[in-house]
Order: structure tokens, then C-alpha cells, then sequence
């Protein structure tokens, strides 16, 4: 049967067995039959019902429709009153859904170097300390709101970039003041370092002075143990342990500190000059090592052959193309120079040299026959002696046109040209006399030869290679033969001589020293001792030693190594580890660490140095809070010579947001732009001469030391004049690019320019070894060492204060144009003046 219903204002058509789904397939009603055979059957049923008949079939149908209806009203009822019920029901039911983590639970770790605290500065504290340096100091002396914010940071770490001439030094000394006098902390629990010697006399002079209006009673050596170098802070580390507490630093070996007082010292970390108490240590560890390792022996037998052989010469060099004209005049006058020169060796005493063969064994070049001194035994060399430069330069033969210097020039370039034997060349006097002790077998003389490793500027003696690279290696936080296992080198370099040789004889030395009485070791190895590879060392130390680095503030950070980054960072988790007994009773509590600097000032990379640490301060010290102060204010130079300094450094990466202007009495000075001329020493001398005349405080910077003397001779008279004054009265500073930072003058004159020519292959492979320089970058050094061109340049130009003139030679036609720092000049700049000729 199907019916139709209306609902909605939609015909819906359904099914009975739609509709009631649950009702079985035989209990569902039959179609409706034909409305004749339903009158039939209705009639025919009616009469039946009155004879009371019954028909068993019927009797099952009518069953059937009564279970269908009772079944579909008992679903509809029973799902309507379980409905409410189970909803009631449900409403008192608590469901718990696990969303945990599946894995165990580990708590993090709290990398942060210091704890979550804050100094406490309140308003009122504040605001009496800024009226007391009101009172007490000059109305010019008063902090600017940036200075103010260094001197009030609160939190653990802070970092500071402060430009040049930016007030550093006398907002650093009112933050000691505040902690001591203000905050009651302890002296023992603040240190101040500072690079230099001369930046240490300053502080530590300023800090009296300062002090002093506040009437505490600091003396003299109570500043020292102050503002202290990081190399005076650790020797007593080392010294606190079983069996070395009369250690000696190599550094100092041959100083009058040697006693014991190297803690006080005005250490340079950037000095690498060598003493000879420290060269005969290096020379006695080589003997032992040269007898001791026949593999030591094999390579330093390699390197003499490799060093001493004359290099050769393109016979398409200019100069060999000049001289190679009269190779045949010069061969029929070669043996009487031949005898000038032995006889100069011979009265020097430099001749003959035992190991060497005497002989006049001739060389055939381009058809002309010239003769050699003598032949190195045992290596299959010739011998060639030079015109010692000690010797006149106008020093000629009888009847000879050209001095004995130039013949000898001449004969050298074709020798380096054309001849094709091992060849050594002895240049001077003192060379050969170190080569003859080390071919006699006196090994105590050192191996008597230098090597150039590649990259460097120049040669120097083996031994000082070999100090000079392990420093290198070792500033950026790496070990020595670790480092040189890592090293790759082309098959034939003779750079991988020089390595092999230098991880055999750095671990021989470390040896030897400490073999001494007392022991001897390098400040290197020290501050390895207790950095972050080693940190178990640093638990062996008291307190008290450890205490004073616990405030601690860093000028010139920017000029931090790797390798004293890691013993920060050790020595400051070290603090935190100990926690609050290593404070008890004190006013000085918990930990913090200030940072100034100026990355565009960082000019020692060539030691290991990198700015890389401060442009990431907050990386590189993880703290809770972090404070930035930016000193942008110059209080030294005019605003044209900041100008020009900070145009030559646009190009590097920096700290962003820098942009000096010059502030104080600087701003009122007349602008005068940087002048910039080729390099004319007798010009430099007259216009320097002409300024001290006027009264002027003036600098003399240089390049290298042979421009010093160069220089000399046209500012004599200012020397000598400046020499006969008083010591507080002198005007005149002679001093090089790199140490005059910090300085000042009226008149800066600069000679030379700043120039990267070179390219260091090892360097390049240790500086990535040690994470320093962007990723694939495989020149990672070189490229830094760019960048570094140009801020020592910034320094040199900011030393101004008024005026500053440079003197740059011309660029050479080299076919690789090397960097330098001139070229970054514009002259259509108003604050340049650039007077160079093309």
C-alpha cells in the first residue's frame, strides 16, 4: 500500500516499509486490491462476522497488523523517553581524552649564562646619583641620555656600541662608581679589562680622578687589581693548581716580570715580537726534536731546500726583460764580481761557511758562462753569495761604470730567469751564519733558515713561522694538531711540510716548557685549560679567584678571539653553577657582563680576531634580558672627518643603525674635509712642520716601519723640538695604523695605504674550521680580511680631530687589483678633498 502526506508545502511519497524500517518483510500490510473486489470482500465479511465465522488466515493477518502497530508505537515511545533519559545521563558522564605526549617527559635545559635577576636601581636611587654627578663633575662632563643608559642597565648582559670618540671610558668609570658606592659591591667582585697598555694607564688614572670627588679611598694598586687584561687574570688560575704555582708565561720570559709579577702586566695580546730568552727555549726543543724524530729531521732537511733556493723569475718580467740585454757584458765581467763579493763576505767573517764547498763551478745562461761560489753538501746545490745590504750602496769595482749592488741585481734576475739547477742564494751576512750553525750540526742555533708560508707578507725565521701560525690556530679557539689534520694542500705545497713539521714540534714544545723549573707555558694553553672544552678544570678553582670576573665589563670587544670568547662563556656558567653560597654575606650578587666596542674599529683579524662575537652579542651570551645602548655621539672629530671615515666602511657588514654626529665642543669645530694626495713624503714633512708650528697636536701614522724612517728625515726638526719638551708638553706621536687607536690629535697625517694583497690558504681552511665567515664562503679569511682593510682606515681618519690629510702611493698595473682601503674614496663627496693625479 502506498500513501502521500503533505508537510512543509513538499509532497513527500513514502514507503510503509520506508517509513518503519524495523517492521519484518512478512509483517508488512498487502497491496490495496481494486475498489470492486474491496466492496466484494467488505459485504462478504460483514456476513461472516454475523454467523461468527472465523478464517484462520485472517486470523494471522489481523495478528500480524496488531504486532505492527504495537511495535512501531513501543520503537517510537521507547526511543523518545530513552532519548531524554541517556541525554540526562550523559550530561553526569566525565570523559577523559589522554593528549600527553607519548614519550617520556625530560625537562629543557637552561642555557642562559646568567640568572633571571634585575640590579637594583630604583627611581629614588637614580635620581640621587644624577644629582651627585651633577655636583661633582664639570657641566661638560655630564652623561648624555644614551651614556645614562649604559650606566643604569639592569639586566645581566648588556652591550654597548660606541663609535669613536664616544665617551666610553668616563661612562664605564660611573658604572664602577655606582656598583661600589651606590649598590656597596665588593672591588674583589668587578674586573674592567681594557687591550692595551696605554687604554689601562687611562682608565686606571680616570677612575682615580672620578673616585676621588667622591672621597673613597682607592690607590693605585687597588686600581691595577681593577681594570685589569684578560692575561692578568688567568696566570693565577694556572697557579692555583698542584705543582704550578711558580709558573712563568713564555710571553714573558726575559722581562723583568719573569720574578712573578706578570699578573700586573700591561700585557699586549697583539705583540709577536720574540726575546731571546724565548728564542733559546724554541731553539732547545727544536735540537731534542730534530735528534729524537727522524720524521722532524726529514721535513726541516725539505724545508731548508725549499726555502733556500732562489725562486724563480717569468722570463717575461719586466725586469728580467731589461737586464737580460747585457747578460753577455755581464758575463765577461761575472768572476771579478765574483772575487768583490767573497772578499766582503770573507772580512765580515760570513766566508767560507763550513758545510758549504768553496768552488767557481760555472752556469751556462742564454749562451753566456757565469760562475756560483760554493755547493751545499749533501744537497745538491749551488751556492750563491749576495751583496749584503749592509754593505754601500755606492760601493763599486776599480773602473766598473755601475756600483757592485746593481751588478748584482742584474746577475740575480737572470740566474732567476734562465737557470734551471737548485740554486740557494744567501742573501746577507747574518743568514748565512745561522745556516753555517745549523749545517755544522749546532742545533741550539735554531734550524738557521726563514720559511714564507703562504699568504704571508713576508719570511721569517722557521721557528717564528711556527709561533706565529700555532698563535693563529690557537686564538680561534682550535687545537694545534687537530687544526692541521683538517689542513688540505695540493699535492707538492710545500705548506704541508711547514704543517706537518709545525703539529710535531707545537706538541714538543708545549712539552719542553713545562719540563722547566719552574714551568713554563704559553698564555694560549692557559685559557685552553679553561674553556668551554674543558670545564671540569674550572671547579677546581676557589672563589676568590673566580669571584672577580663576576661583574665584569669588556672594552674594545670587538677585537675578542674565539679562544677568549670560550673561557668567558665557560668561566660566567661556571659563576652560575656555583650559585648563591659562592655570594653568601655579599652586597655583589649573582652575575653580569658589559661589552663595548665598535665593530667598525675591529682591525686584528690577522691575529684571530672577529668582530662576528659582538654584532652577535646576544647569541653569543645567552641571557634572560638583554640591554643595548647605542653611543653615537662623537665627542673627538668634526663632523667632516666622521663623515669621510664612516663612508670608507659602508660597505661592510656592521651593526645597523650607526650614524655618528658629532657632539659637545666637536660640534661647534669647522668643518674641513679629509684631504687626500699621492704620496709625497717632502709634502707630508712640510705640511706637518707647518702645523706644529701653529700649536697644534699632531700624529704621524705609517704603514710599515721602513716608512717611519722614510718620513724621519723631513720631520727631523719637529722631533728633535718635541724631544726637548716636557713629557706632558710634547705635540708630536709617531705610531702606527693599528696602535693608535684610542689616541687623538689636533692633525693626523697619514702615509700609506691600506691594502690586502695576498691570499692565505691555511687561513682561509682554519677560519672555517673555527665557524668564522658566511656560509660557502671558501675564501671565509680573505674575505675579512677586505672588510678589514677599510676599518683601519676608519681608525687612522678618526684619530682627527680638526684636520687629516693622507698620502696613498699609486695603485700598481697588477693584473689582480688587490683591496684597498683609497679606492672607496669619492672626491665629489663634500667631505673628502681628493688632490690625487690620475
Amino acid at each position: 500500500m502506498r500513501r502521500t502526506c503533505r508537510a512543509d508545502s513538499q509532497i513527500k511519497e513514502t514507503h510503509v516499509s520506508d517509513e518503519f524500517p524495523e517492521v519484518a518483510p512478512e509483517l508488512a500490510p498487502p497491496a490495496q486490491l481494486p475498489w470492486l473486489r474491496r466492496l466484494t470482500a467488505r459485504l462478504l465479511g460483514r456476513g461472516l462476522s454475523g454467523l461468527k465465522a472465523q478464517h484462520r488466515d485472517s486470523w494471522f493477518l489481523g495478528h500480524a497488523n496488531g504486532q505492527r502497530s504495537g511495535h512501531t508505537q513501543g520503537t517510537r515511545e521507547g526511543f523518545e523517553q530513552g532519548r531524554v533519559e541517556g541525554f540526562e545521563a550523559g550530561r553526569q558522564v566525565l570523559v577523559i581524552r589522554d593528549e600527553r605526549d607519548p614519550s617520556p617527559g625530560v625537562p629543557g635545559q637552561d642555557l642562559n649564562l646568567f640568572d633571571d635577576w634585575r640590579l637594583p636601581l630604583t627611581a629614588e636611587l637614580k635620581k640621587r646619583f644624577k644629582a651627585d654627578v651633577a655636583e661633582r663633575l664639570p657641566g661638560t662632563a655630564q652623561p648624555s641620555a644614551a651614556q645614562w643608559k649604559l650606566i643604569f642597565s639592569d639586566t645581566p648582559s648588556t652591550c654597548v656600541v660606541a663609535g669613536a670618540g664616544a665617551g666610553k671610558s668616563t661612562s664605564l668609570v660611573l658604572r664602577l662608581l655606582l656598583l661600589h658606592r651606590y649598590l656597596g659591591f665588593e672591588l674583589d667582585a668587578m674586573t674592567v679589562v681594557t687591550f692595551t697598555r696605554e687604554s689601562r694607564k687611562d682608565f686606571i688614572k680616570r677612575l682615580l680622578q672620578v673616585f676621588g670627588l667622591w672621597q673613597i679611598d682607592l690607590n693605585q694598586a687597588q686600581a691595577r687589581e681593577l681594570v685589569r687584561t684578560f692575561h692578568s687574570r688567568i696566570l693565577p688560575w694556572v697557579r692555583s693548581l698542584p705543582g704550578f704555582g711558580q709558573l712563568r708565561a713564555f710571553e714573558t720570559l726575559g722581562s723583568d716580570l719573569a720574578e712573578g709579577r706578570e699578573q700586573d702586566a700591561d700585557s699586549n695580546p697583539f705583540d709577536l715580537r720574540l726575546n731571546d730568552a724565548q728564542r733559546q727555549q724554541m731553539n732547545l726543543c727544536y735540537r731534542d726534536l730534530l735528534h729524537g724524530s727522524p720524521r722532524f729531521a726529514e721535513l726541516i732537511g725539505q724545508m731548508r731546500r725549499e726555502a733556500l733556493q732562489l725562486k724563480p723569475l717569468d722570463p717575461d718580467h719586466p725586469d728580467v726583460q731589461k737586464r737580460v740585454q747585457v747578460t753577455q757584458l755581464a758575463a765577461t765581467r761575472d768572476e771579478e764580481l765574483c772575487d768583490v763579493i767573497e772578499d766582503l763576505w770573507f772580512a765580515a767573517g760570513a766566508w767560507p761557511i763550513k758545510g758549504i764547498e768553496p768552488c767557481r763551478d760555472t752556469v751556462d745562461i742564454r749562451g753566456s758562462t757565469f760562475h756560483v761560489h760554493g755547493r751545499l753538501e749533501g744537497l745538491d746545490s749551488w751556492v750563491m753569495l749576495g751583496f749584503d745590504p749592509t754593505e754601500s750602496a755606492q760601493y763599486q769595482r776599480p773602473g766598473a761604470k755601475l756600483a757592485v749592488r746593481a751588478e748584482w741585481a742584474v746577475k740575480r734576475t737572470l740566474f732567476q730567469a734562465f737557470c734551471d739547477k737548485p740554486l740557494i742564494w744567501l742573501d746577507n751576512y747574518a743568514a748565512a751564519k745561522r745556516l753555517a750553525a745549523s749545517l755544522a750540526g749546532d742545533a741550539v742555533a735554531g734550524p738557521g733558515f726563514e720559511f714564507k708560508v703562504k699568504g704571508e707578507l713576508a719570511a721569517a725565521p722557521l721557528l717564528d713561522a711556527f709561533i706565529g701560525a700555532s698563535n693563529f690556530i690557537e686564538n680561534l679557539g682550535l687545537e694545534v694538531n687537530t687544526a692541521v689534520a683538517a689542513l688540505r694542500f695540493p699535492p707538492g705545497d710545500s705548506d704541508a711540510l711547514f704543517f706537518e713539521a709545525l703539529a710535531l714540534y707545537s706538541q714538543a714544545l708545549e712539552a719542553h716548557l713545562l719540563q722547566q723549573s719552574p714551568p713554563v707555558m704559553s698564555y694560549n694553553r692557559m685559557f685552553a685549560l679553561f674553556s668551554e672544552r674543558n670545564p671540569e678544570n674550572l671547579r677546581l678553582l676557589p672563589d676568590a679567584l673566580l669571584r672577580p670576573l663576576a661583574h665584569l665589563m669588556i672594552d674594545e670587544f670587538q677585537d675578542v678571539s674565539p679562544q677568549i670568547v670560550s673561557w668567558l662563556r665557560a668561566s660566567l656558567a661556571e659563576i652560575r653553577r656555583r650559585g648563591p653560597q659562592m655570594h653568601t654575606g655579599r652586597n655583589a650578587q649573582h652575575s653580569s657582563l658589559m661589552c663595548v666596542g665598535d665593530d667598525w674599529q675591529s682591525i686584528y683579524g690577522w691575529r684571530g680576531s672577529s668582530p662576528t662575537f659582538f654584532m652577535a652579542f646576544t647569541k653569543t651570551f645567552l641571557s634572560p634580558s638583554h640591554t643595548r645602548v647605542m653611543l653615537v655621539e662623537n665627542y673627538r672629530s668634526q663632523q667632516a672627518i666622521i663623515d669621510a671615515a664612516e663612508h670608507l666602511v659602508r660597505g661592510t657588514p656592521a651593526i645597523a643603525g650607526k650614524k655618528a654626529t658629532a657632539g659637545g665642543p666637536a660640534a661647534a669645530l669647522a668643518l674641513a674635509p679629509v684631504v687626500v694626495l699621492d704620496r709625497d713624503e717632502a709634502a707630508l714633512g712640510a705640511a706637518l712642520s707647518r702645523h706644529y708650528a701653529a700649536g697644534d697636536s699632531v700624529m704621524m701614522l705609517f704603514r710599515r716601519g721602513v716608512d717611519k724612517s722614510l718620513i724621519s728625515e723631513h720631520i727631523n726638526d719637529v722631533i728633535e723640538a718635541d724631544a726637548a719638551l716636557a713629557p706632558a708638553q710634547r705635540r708630536l706621536r709617531q705610531l702606527t695604523y693599528h696602535s693608535a687607536k684610542g689616541l687623538q690629535a689636533d692633525a693626523v697625517f697619514m702615509l700609506g695605504d691600506c691594502v690586502y694583497p695576498t691570499s692565505s690558504p691555511y687561513k682561509n681552511q682554519v677560519y672555517r674550521l673555527a665557524g668564522l665567515g658566511r656560509a660557502g664562503d671558501a675564501q671565509a679569511f680573505d674575505t675579512a680580511q677586505k672588510d678589514e682593510v677599510q676599518r683601519l682606515a676608519y681608525v687612522a681618519i678618526t684619530r682627527a680631530v680638526r684636520q687629516c690629510y693622507w698620502h696613498v702611493e699609486k695603485p700598481a698595473t697588477e693584473a689582480v687589483k688587490v683591496p684597498r682601503a683609497s679606492s672607496q674614496v669619492q672626491g665629489e663627496q663634500p667631505f673628502f678633498d681628493d688632490q690625487r693625479t690620475l
